[in-house]
């Protein structure tokens, strides 16, 4: 009886061992839609970061400075500033907004963030290690017509157990030669969270 007592105790204490051990995320499976609403905290999310330059970019898109365009507009992407309280990638952000500007070929870029490497190829073509006709040097590269930029703002409001949290992503296009903001618009997004109990 002792012995099978001392038996028992072992495996519950085995059981109590184990169920308290560190747990982590060892399961998963890809999402078929990255594009479904993701809504797991109350933190900035891809599907924020989608709806809103979704919107903006097709704002911009329709704008007359690049429907009127005899050529598509040169533009540069360049940062996004962030006014949240979050650690937000805003490169991130803005590669999508490049991307999606660009995939209606109604706008050419120039990327600012290639200019060093750019600068390494012209000295190493220039090296004496390149044919002579396939040769790149300085003095060839157009210029940006625009440049876009923004800022990322959040305000966040707690009662109880309720709380919201609102973001509003606003991006400007300045015209290079004149300095003047041709094109700006922002998106807004609230979001409502409650605080409930999490299992373990």
């Amino acid at each position: 009886m002792k012995k099978n007592f001392g038996f028992l105790l072992a495996l519950v204490s085995v059981a109590l061992l184990s169920s308290c051990g560190p747990k982590a995320f060892v399961k998963g499976s890809y999402d078929e839609d990255v594009n479904s609403t993701n809504l797991l905290n109350d933190q900035w999310s891809e599907s924020d970061m989608q709806n809103a330059v979704r919107d903006l970019v097709g704002s911009a898109t329709g704008h007359y400075s690049i429907t009127s365009s005899k050529r598509p507009p040169i533009v540069m992407v360049t940062k996004l500033q962030n006014k949240t309280e979050e650690h937000i990638d805003t490169q991130s952000i803005m590669d999508m907004v490049r991307v999606e500007l660009g995939r209606g070929g109604r706008v050419s870029f120039v990327d600012k963030e290639a200019r060093e490497d750019i600068k390494e190829e012209y000295e190493y073509q220039d090296s004496g290690m390149v044919e002579r006709e396939s040769k790149k040097g300085a003095g060839g590269q157009v210029g940006a017509d625009f440049i876009i930029n923004g800022r990322l703002d959040a305000i966040v409001q707690q009662a109880g157990k309720d709380k919201t949290v609102y973001y509003k992503l606003t991006l400007n296009m300045t015209n290079l030669k004149t300095g003047i903001i041709v094109w700006s618009d922002y998106k807004q997004i609230r979001k409502k969270f409650r605080k409930q109990r999490v299992g373990a």
